[in-house]
């Protein structure tokens, strides 16, 4: 058997070994003690560096600028595999600390393993490779969308939300393309979100687009994608379009009423035929999605003007779900405005704050022409006035939106007057005001009125309005 004297002698061969193995094959050696000074540089190492004359005792950081050897001393930790710059020379280092037999950290000695990183390009190529397919992965995961909501989330228990919730959980089953009407502000991409979330489809993705938020120009590439240089700008690789992301998912169209006409006869060949074509390609690629629109305009109405496809309309209105203002569904504003404080008051970490039943009443007798999207609004907008944990009836009243000019009109002698025919004067009135006090502007006008630009449309074509009659009388 070998005894203890004898292993120990041959470690130590071992070492000194290695050592000479290692000083032989690398381009210099340098080791420095406890106080990161230099003890001892090789010969070759100041030949490639181009330092002269004697440099023991110096800091190594005043001989070599950007050395790591005082970390390794410091640290006691070694760096097998660094790059070290040595004005325009890139150095492959390898730096380890020394010890002595107590275990403590004496010095540090580092091998200058290559004159250049070329011979490392195997390595670092094999790295990039990992690296890229690493991003690759993570941008795969980020595009990955999930719904959002859940039918749980969708507030109130009048018959109407009842009603739309029903065909909605009947709808998820199927995989028939839904169509969701409404106005602006009833919810209609949460009911989009909820549709996905009950359908088998629940663990693919769940994409959004608003035809009527990006430029007509921009809005194919968006869609359905474009190939390498399609257009002035473009990806060189190409780009997916959200058909492509939503692939085995749901794509949500909202606002489909605003949609080019040229682009709806592309749309409509993709609904018939499950495959679509990216902008600049000749490449035909199928997807698998479900389509969920949704539209505050009346289609309807828009193809009879000839600004909407027919053949597209009959293709979207496979399943319609209707989502009812929230004038007509008074009876759930108390717990949407409860569920909506609730969410504010956990979003700043504050105690919720509470309605009286005044201040409930004074809710109820507004219209909420923006709906759900303004009722949000006007208590975000309360809740930013006062610190007031319970809010009256006053609190409500001096945030609560009136429209300029607008008054009720009076009763006709001999009889009450139907509330549709009321209401339909009110609106006018209010829209007109709205008009009046904004020059005509209608961007402006919709933000006096609480509602969007697009709602505003809307309602002015429903009242046989074209801006005109602001300037008038």
């Amino acid at each position: 058997m070998i005894d203890e004297g004898e292993y120990e002698a041959l470690r130590q061969r071992m070492v000194h070994s290695l050592f000479d193995q290692m000083a032989s094959q690398c381009v210099g050696t340098v080791a420095v003690d406890r106080e990161a000074r230099i003890v001892w540089m090789h010969e070759k190492y100041k030949q490639l560096v181009g330092i002269a004359g004697d440099v023991r005792g110096k800091p190594v950081e005043e001989v070599i600028p950007n050395s790591q050897m005082r970390h390794v001393v410091e640290t006691g930790k070694a760096m097998f595999l660094d790059i070290m710059q040595f004005g325009e020379r890139s150095l492959v280092v390898t730096r380890l600390p020394m010890r002595d037999e107590a275990g403590a950290v004496i010095g540090a000695i580092a091998f200058a393993m290559y004159e250049s990183a070329e011979e490392l390009k195997p390595l670092i190529a094999k790295y990039q490779r990992l690296h890229e397919e690493l991003s690759r992965t993570r941008q795969e995961l980020s595009k990955a969308r999930r719904a959002k909501f859940t039918f749980t989330q969708i507030v109130g228990s009048g018959e109407s939300i009842k009603e739309v919730k029903r065909l909605a959980r009947r709808a998820a089953q199927m995989d028939s393309t839904v169509l969701l009407l409404g106005e602006t502000g009833t919810g209609k991409e949460l009911l989009a979100h909820a549709i996905h979330a009950a359908s088998p489809r629940v663990n693919k993705p769940f994409v959004a687009i608003n035809a009527a938020a990006i430029p007509e120009t921009l809005l194919e590439g968006e869609l359905f994608g474009a190939a390498a240089g399609a257009y002035t700008g473009a990806d060189r690789r190409g780009r997916e379009g959200k058909f492509q992301i939503a692939d085995g998912g749901t794509l949500f169209l909202d606002e489909i009423g605003d949609m080019p006409l040229a682009l709806q006869a592309k749309l409509l060949r993709v609904l018939q035929e499950r495959e679509i074509e990216p902008l600049g390609s000749n490449k035909v690629i199928r997807v698998d999605v479900r389509i969920v629109a949704a539209t505050s305009r009346d289609l309807g109405a828009l193809v009879k003007q000839n600004q909407f496809r027919a053949d597209l309309y009959y293709r979207l209105n496979v399943v319609p779900i209707r989502l009812p203002p929230l004038r007509e569904r008074l009876e759930d504003v108390e717990d949407i405005a409860s569920s909506i404080l609730e969410d504010m008051a956990i979003q700043r970490g504050t105690p919720p704050r509470e309605l009286t039943e005044p201040a409930v009443r004074a809710l109820t007798s507004y219209d909420w022409p923006g709906n759900v999207r303004e009722l949000y609004n006007m208590l975000e907008r309360v809740v930013a006035v006062t610190d007031e944990p319970v809010l009256t009836a006053d609190i409500i009243r001096r945030v609560l939106p009136k429209a300029p000019g607008a008054e009720a009109p009076a009763a006709v002698a001999g009889g009450v007057r139907p509330l549709d025919d009321v209401v339909k004067e009110v609106e006018r009135a209010a829209i007109l005001a709205a008009l009046k006090e904004a020059g005509g502007m209608k961007t402006k006008a919709a933000q006096l009125l609480g509602i969007s630009r697009a709602s505003l449309y809307e309602r002015m074509a429903t009242h046989g309005l074209n801006g005109s009659e602001a300037s008038s009388g």
